[in-house]
């Protein structure tokens, strides 16, 4: 057992040397404030402590992301360039050209956060729930407008995704992002948005929409009640996720040592209380399933954007 033991702590330092000493780029394609900044930068504290490395956020924004990652994937596959991204990342790489691929360019690292989506009405919309809402866009294709971020965005996809699981035909409203969305929705102008708990809570929690359901389990105490899309026999379930992605070609001792740190930080309270605040839970899953559930999505959305005609605008 001696033996064991004292190996075990030789083998240490061969995982801490396999990362190189220099400061860490965690990169955001994104601007400063939104989610993935939200759940990178305090990421990045635990891992400076664990990793012994300093951890610098750094926002990199512009052509939906495609930028900041476009910079990572020409990057030394060397531990010392990461990006945190969200599902968003798949979206984007179904209709946008880029200078990259999302797949073979990347090397998945870990899952960091998931969070559900939540189905809002506006309050004066006739159905109350999940039945009465198929039922009444069902009877009336194309009348129910739903609002999105914009053409292509993740919750354009997720409810294009809920409309061809119910069999319904809704119009799309883009907006430039999801504020005007949710005050549209609130003011009446579109009767349905599939949005994140951090785009809408203010008008959640001050009763101007209605939430009918979540997309997927997941949701933190904190949130308000309400079911799951699926309880009602809709074979429908979608969640956004936040990873971590390195260039293609990181060394596997690096990529385990950077998730045994991942995994140890998104165990500490005040990071759960930090994503609470986005509607989202710590979740960590391993390269090997990151990289698995990404290929997924990819294909889950090629297949709806060509069924649903998403494309870039």
């Amino acid at each position: 057992m001696q033996r064991r033991a004292t190996l075990a702590l030789l083998g240490l330092p061969a995982i801490a040397r396999a990362q190189p000493a220099r400061p860490i780029r965690l990169v955001v394609p994104f601007p400063p404030g939104g989610s993935n900044d939200v759940i990178a930068r305090p990421l990045a504290d635990k891992l400076a402590a664990r990793l012994g490395q300093a951890v610098v956020v750094e926002n990199r924004p512009g052509a939906g992301g495609s930028i900041g990652a476009g910079q990572v994937a020409q990057s030394a596959a060397d531990g010392t360039t990461l990006m945190v991204t969200s599902s968003s990342f798949a979206a984007s790489a179904v209709i946008q050209r880029t200078p990259y691929d999302a797949q073979t360019s990347f090397e998945a690292v870990a899952t960091l956060a998931r969070a559900p989506f939540l189905v809002l009405t506006h309050l004066d919309f006739p159905p109350r729930d999940i039945p009465s809402l198929i039922a009444y866009a069902r009877a009336r294709p194309g009348a129910v407008d739903f609002g999105s971020s914009g053409p292509g965005g993740i919750n354009h996809f997720v409810t294009e995704y809920f409309a061809l699981r119910a069999g319904l035909r809704l119009s799309h409203v883009p907006y430039r992002g999801m504020p005007p969305a949710v005050t549209d929705l609130i003011a009446g102008h579109i009767q349905l948005l599939i949005t994140t708990m951090a785009s809408a809570s203010g008008a959640i929690r001050d009763g101007r929409v209605r939430l009918l359901a979540y997309t997927a389990p997941g949701a933190p105490d904190s949130n308000p009640t309400a079911p799951l899309v699926r309880s009602f026999g809709v074979d429908y379930e979608a969640s956004i996720w936040w990873g971590l992605l390195a260039p293609r070609g990181l060394p596997p001792a690096v990529s385990a040592n950077l998730q045994a740190a991942i995994r140890d930080a998104l165990g500490e309270p005040d990071i759960a209380r930090v994503y609470e605040a986005e509607g989202a839970r710590p979740s960590f899953a391993g390269a090997a399933d990151f990289q698995a559930e990404l290929a997924a999505e990819i294909a889950r959305f090629r297949d709806v954007a060509a069924r649903a005609n998403i494309r870039a605008e």
